[in-house]
């Protein structure tokens, strides 16, 4: 009887462990990929929006995608626009984060989607991105909305079952003064047929009520040894929203009496008309 012996085939060992390795860098690249992907959804009735995208390294963020689903029908599946991968996904600013905003923001009984992002840095910047639903062409459109450092909360400020945004005229931030001595005038928004639209002179209240406590934010940075710069100039604002720009100037002329007091009168001045507080 013939024995046959069986052939072995000699693998040079740098072959083998760099085949090893390779293995071992694909389980890592699988284990990786399933490990970064998020997803953050919302709901509203039949519509069903969800965000998605990878996580490759901290701090990054890419393949954003956005779905949203009518009836258990896809009308939109596109990836969003980023100006940075590290333009980071939020969901909803307005509350419980991981979690999208989708509702009635104009009273037209069909929800609208809210994607908010943050752009990364120190303060700045965050933005959304609201979609809402074209019956006549079946697609959704999109508007961006800009709110720098502040963002904004979601609130029915006025009781008649839609929300506004609650948020801060940013353009404030380091007019004046350095980011951590600004303060902000109120300003808040509704969405109506496509487009934010700027309603903060329909709220004297809540403007009077935010008036007040930037002249308390004022004094209590005079104790401390700040020029107060940035509060006189927010609470400036405020009293234009109130139709007090008169009595507003009286106050803060009386109260600023730093070396450089003309300057910054005349600066501050200039930037409420610019900024169309100023009429």
């Amino acid at each position: 009887m013939l024995y046959t012996t069986p052939t072995m085939i000699m693998i040079p060992s740098f072959i083998s462990q760099s085949l090893i390795a390779l293995g071992l860098l694909s389980a890592a690249v699988v284990f990786t990929q399933t490990a970064t992907a998020e997803t953050i959804t919302g709901q509203s009735g039949n519509v069903r929006a969800e965000i998605s995208y990878d996580q490759p390294e901290e701090y990054q963020y890419k393949n954003v995608r956005l779905k949203i689903i009518r009836a258990g029908r896809t009308i939109l599946d596109r990836k969003l626009p980023q100006e940075d991968e590290y333009d980071r996904p939020l969901g909803n600013l307005s509350g419980e984060e991981n979690n999208l905003a989708v509702q009635d923001l104009d009273g037209n009984k069909e929800p609208e989607i809210i994607a908010d992002f943050f752009t990364g840095g120190a303060h700045c910047c965050t933005y959304s991105l609201i979609y809402s639903y074209d019956s006549k062409s079946q697609k959704y459109l999109k508007i961006r909305h800009e709110w720098g450092n502040g963002g904004y909360q979601l609130k029915d400020l006025d009781k008649d079952g839609l929300p506004e945004f609650d948020s801060r005229d940013d353009r404030f931030a380091y007019a004046f003064t350095a980011y951590a001595d600004s303060d902000y005038p109120l300003q808040i928004w509704h969405y109506r047929q496509g487009k934010m639209i700027d309603v903060t002179r329909a709220y004297p209240q809540l403007i009077s009520s935010h008036a007040s406590k930037l002249w308390q934010s004022y004094t209590e940075a005079r104790q401390q040894g700040d020029d107060g710069k940035g509060f006189l100039a927010a609470y400036l604002a405020d009293k234009y929203l109130l139709g007090q720009g008169q009595d507003g100037w009286q106050r803060v002329q009386q109260a600023y009496k730093k070396s450089d007091r003309t300057k910054y009168l005349a600066d501050l001045r200039k930037f409420l008309r610019e900024t169309g507080y100023i009429k």
